[in-house]
């Protein structure tokens, strides 16, 4: 097998990914895939920080439009990021991963409180870091967070795990004409405003010069393959 090319990388994923077929929850299969492929990649020696979103459970936008004000709305969906996190962390450590959850919204009877000196240590003596409760602030989506966190501890990458193969012109589920990138830049992405990640995660990364592959989580093996650095999905760089 060819050496790795990644030390440290950060899995940024939607939390419609856990519901799997349905549209609401966790899916216990697609919870029980997802940490195997992730094992596969710790076992490999990568250092490996998780973002995980909250749309299975909650979405801050759903509230809104129900007449929950957005602040309010925003920390319910950073609340849903928690159950998604206690989930993966006891998945993964059922399959012998050492796991640490750590949240933006400091609830310590579940979780420890995000501090970025002790994520790394973590990282450093081999644990996988789940990362909930977004940025810790409203308005800001979990891609946001994905973005600030992979800075933060000097991610090499950021693979966006979602329900499509890559990065398209426009919307492949209305428009079948709809051209797949394999590669494409940080500025085509924010001057075209293609479905990558939201401005300000784009923009983060951009700033800070971490990489973004956006790929397929349906297809199975695929974490593996975008961390070995083969061609999966689209590749979002300067």
């Amino acid at each position: 097998m060819p050496p790795c090319p990644y030390r440290r990388v950060l899995l940024k994923l939607s939390g419609e990914a856990f519901a799997g077929e349905g549209r609401y929850g966790i899916s216990t299969g697609v919870l029980t895939r997802m940490s195997k492929e992730i094992k596969e990649v710790w076992d490999m020696g990568v250092q490996m920080g998780i973002v995980i979103g909250g749309g299975n459970i909650f979405r801050g936008i759903q509230g809104v439009a129900t007449g929950i004000d957005r602040a309010t709305a925003d920390y319910m969906g950073m609340l849903a990021t928690v159950i998604n996190g206690l989930a993966f962390q006891g998945a993964l450590e059922g399959l012998g991963v050492p796991t640490r959850l750590q949240t933006a919204l400091e609830m310590r009877q579940l979780a420890e409180p995000y501090i970025r000196r002790r994520a790394i240590r973590h990282l450093e003596k081999g644990r996988v870091v789940v990362f909930a409760g977004g940025t810790g602030n409203p308005f800001f989506t979990t891609d946001t967070a994905a973005a600030l966190r992979a800075a933060e501890i000097g991610a090499q990458l950021i693979l966006k795990g979602t329900k499509v193969d890559g990065v398209y012109d426009k919307d492949p589920e209305h428009h079948p004409d709809a051209i797949r990138f394999s590669k494409v830049s940080y500025i085509e992405v924010l001057e075209n405003n293609l479905k990558v990640m939201d401005p300000t995660a784009v923009s983060l990364c951009m700033e800070n010069e971490v990489p973004i592959v956006v790929f397929s989580i349906l297809q199975e093996g695929n974490i593996k393959r975008v961390v070995m650095g083969e061609k999966v999905g689209t590749y979002v760089g300067g």
